[in-house]
């Protein structure tokens, strides 16, 4: 049948999530950092998501579309506080992986670390923006726009005491591993180079083979999109020494 029905431009969304957090029928998810109607029958076409849309990609159009299911929109949001939720594998949104920007205003007063007054003032953080998961991220997110990314395996921030203070500050973080994260980093990485000017990428990574993926995922993501910008690899050994940077 034809009737009204949201849809939703992904060139013009940036992956904030705030439509799907919006939707009271769980129509839209996040799913590859973009919003995306996952039935047709679980959306009333009413629009309680356009207001929410901070860049106006949601508009309601007339097409062809399965009629709305009520009882199919109810037992979807039974199952979606339910554990099963997630076992059935459907696409949903985690109102945390919203795309913001933490770069403050003004300089923050360093705290006093109250419980050991011997080792004087904690260090604050560097971290620039959320999220920070490559799989997460926006590909679109306006903090890429002229950004100095860096692209780190999570155990590097382990095995390095000054990660953030080394390599974190004045960059836009990604964060990954190859070996436990699902699919291919090339193809993500490859959209969010194509689609911002990036300045130069950082890639730190720890000394073992697998993490060996994500540098092969940085090279491929350049090659891919055409773009071949100024690039460094930082080698973490296991004892927290810098190994080697090229």
């Amino acid at each position: 049948m034809i009737r009204k029905i949201v849809h939703i431009n992904e060139e013009k969304c940036n992956g904030c999530g705030a439509c799907a957090a919006a939707c009271h029928e769980g129509a839209i998810a996040m799913i590859d950092g973009k919003a995306k109607l996952i039935r047709d029958d679980y959306c009333d076409g009413l629009g309680d998501c356009l207001p929410a849309c901070p860049t106006d990609a949601i508009r309601i159009i007339e097409r062809e579309a399965a009629d709305y299911d009520a009882d199919a929109v109810e037992k979807r949001m039974k199952l979606k506080n339910t554990r099963d939720f997630a076992a059935k594998g459907t696409p949903h949104v985690c109102p945390g992986s919203m795309a913001r920007s933490l770069k403050q205003e003004q300089p923050v007063p360093k705290r006093e670390n109250r419980e050991n007054p011997a080792a004087g003032t904690a260090s604050e953080s560097c971290l620039a923006q959320w999220p920070v998961q490559i799989n997460l991220v926006p590909v679109n997110a306006p903090y890429f726009e002229n950004a100095q990314l860096l692209i780190a395996a999570d155990c590097t921030a382990y095995a390095y005491a000054g990660f953030h203070e080394k390599f974190m500050k004045g960059h836009v973080t990604l964060i990954g591993c190859p070996k436990l994260d699902e699919g291919d980093y090339a193809d993500k990485l490859t959209e969010i180079i194509r689609n911002n000017s990036i300045r130069s990428i950082r890639v730190v990574r720890m000394e073992v083979p697998c993490c060996g993926g994500i540098e092969n995922a940085v090279v491929r993501a350049m090659q891919k999109s055409g773009k071949i910008i100024p690039w460094q690899v930082v080698t973490i050994a296991c004892d927290g020494m810098i190994k080697e940077a090229l």
